[in-house]
């Protein structure tokens, strides 16, 4: 069974807007068997682009019923079916935010007509609904409106199943799980139960030896993909050997980045064969030339010096390099991005002050070139790093004190917690390495966690 769902919103933010309509057409492969169609109370103001888009008001919503007074109603007509719309996850991510903001976890498996129709009928001018269904002679009333928008997506789907019935199957998790065609041992139950939340998951075969191990920020989708994908012998190999899955929940990525390099470590899962090798094999390494300046390079990590922070591979490490030089108005001839005799193409942009062709001294040179391997390197301070729980109700945090990593752990939102010695209450002890140190600097640099506390 499928839900052929359109939607119509305030705007494309699922956070910040809201839903104004929504059209439900409940299909059985062959027919329309139920629907459902209302226009949604949005609670706030439409913006006059998207009135003129669809032709919805505030005056038309105003007695509308809000999202929680049909959320009942949506969750009984999609029940035990597969979300189809075109472009899934706009219409997907919107609804179960609605349902994240109700308390309520909405999951569904997704198909999206879009992806459907690269696939069945490439090499279209257009996949915008309005333009494909035109080329397919697929008439929208409506146009814009979620009534009329699922009723083409509706006859768009029923092509889409006659041209390649098996292939739309295909498509579905609960189809290809609940038929037993990857593994007999992963049913649909077993997938069903796997969150789609951020953390790591584990892959054990019938001896209960952990066989791989992976991270994601929807641990349920990135199963589903590796067991439903079998293009290479590993993945193959992969799939034939899984008779269970467990997982563990961290909220934070940053903690899944980390957890997964651990467990790694410790189980050295046999299909985790590039992360057991030393995985970081570039660094960023620094030399004093004859004139003095301070010079910079990327090198294999094996070359016996101490990298300030190392890459997994070349090109990430080049990429770096060519960030901070532009970040510290570094000169390109001497981090070896552009070796020249004369002077670097920075200069001639007044991006160099000139050190290529010693108009600038070490000394102010250095100065800079010390500013970006401070920048490049791990941390030196104490710092508490707060991130995403694995509940509204919970803060993730790392702990790092005198340039080492010291461990994890978890608090509630209620607990106030200021001083270093209150957190160590809830560390989780791990291990200080090279691996961990990358990890953290990457996300610290890019700054993709919460808060951060200095002590």
């Amino acid at each position: 069974m499928y839900s052929i769902i359109d939607i119509e919103t305030t705007g494309g933010n699922p956070y910040r807007d809201k839903i104004t309509e929504i059209a439900i057409f409940v299909h059985d492969g062959e027919k329309i068997v139920r629907e459902f169609h209302t226009l949604i109370n949005p609670e706030r103001r439409i913006p006059p682009f998207i009135s003129r888009m669809t032709g919805i008001t505030d005056a038309m919503v105003a007695q509308a019923p809000k999202f929680y007074e049909v959320a009942k109603k949506i969750v009984e007509i999609t029940d035990n079916t597969v979300f189809v719309a075109h472009n899934a996850s706009f219409d997907y991510n919107f609804v179960k935010t609605e349902f994240k903001k109700l308390g309520y976890l909405y999951q569904k498996e997704c198909l999206c007509t879009v992806k459907l129709s690269r696939k069945i009928m490439p090499g279209k001018n257009s996949y915008s609904l309005g333009k494909l269904c035109n080329e397919l002679n697929i008439g929208i009333k409506n146009r814009h409106r979620a009534s009329g928008d699922a009723l083409a997506t509706v006859e768009l789907f029923e092509l889409l199943l006659k041209k390649n019935h098996e292939g739309v199957l295909a498509n579905t998790w609960q189809m290809l799980f609940n038929n037993n065609t990857v593994n007999p041992a992963i049913t649909r139950n077993v997938i069903q139960n796997l969150p789609e939340k951020t953390g790591i998951y584990y892959f054990l075969n019938e001896q209960h030896q952990v066989i791989y191990i992976g991270k994601s920020k929807n641990i349920r989708q990135r199963v589903v993909s590796h067991l439903s994908n079998p293009k290479t012998k590993r993945a193959l190999e992969m799939i034939e050997k899984v008779a269970q899955i467990e997982f563990e929940i961290t909220g934070s990525e940053l903690l899944a980045l980390l957890r997964e390099s651990h467990e790694i470590k410790y189980h050295k899962p046999l299909l985790n064969r590039a992360q057991r090798r030393a995985f970081y094999n570039y660094g960023l390494y620094s030399y004093e030339d004859e004139a003095g300046y301070h010079c910079l390079k990327i090198d294999k990590t094996s070359n016996g010096s101490i990298a300030h922070t190392c890459f997994s591979s070349l090109d990430k490490g080049k990429e770096f390099l060519f960030n901070i030089t532009e970040k510290f108005n570094l000169c390109q001839n001497l981090t070896g991005l552009y070796a020249t005799n004369s002077a670097c193409f920075h200069y001639a942009v007044k991006q160099c002050k000139g050190a290529c062709i010693g108009e600038e001294p070490p000394q102010s040179y250095n100065i800079r070139v010390e500013q970006a391997i401070e920048y490049a390197g791990f941390v030196k301070d104490n710092l508490i790093v707060l991130d995403k729980g694995r509940s509204r109700a919970e803060t993730a945090f790392i702990m790092i004190e005198n340039g080492r990593y010291l461990g994890y752990g978890y608090v509630t939102q209620e607990e106030t917690l200021s001083s270093p010695e209150e957190f160590r209450h809830h560390l989780i002890p791990a291990e200080d390495n090279r691996d961990t140190r990358q990890i953290i600097s990457g996300f610290l640099r890019n700054k993709r966690t919460g808060k951060r506390i200095f002590y």
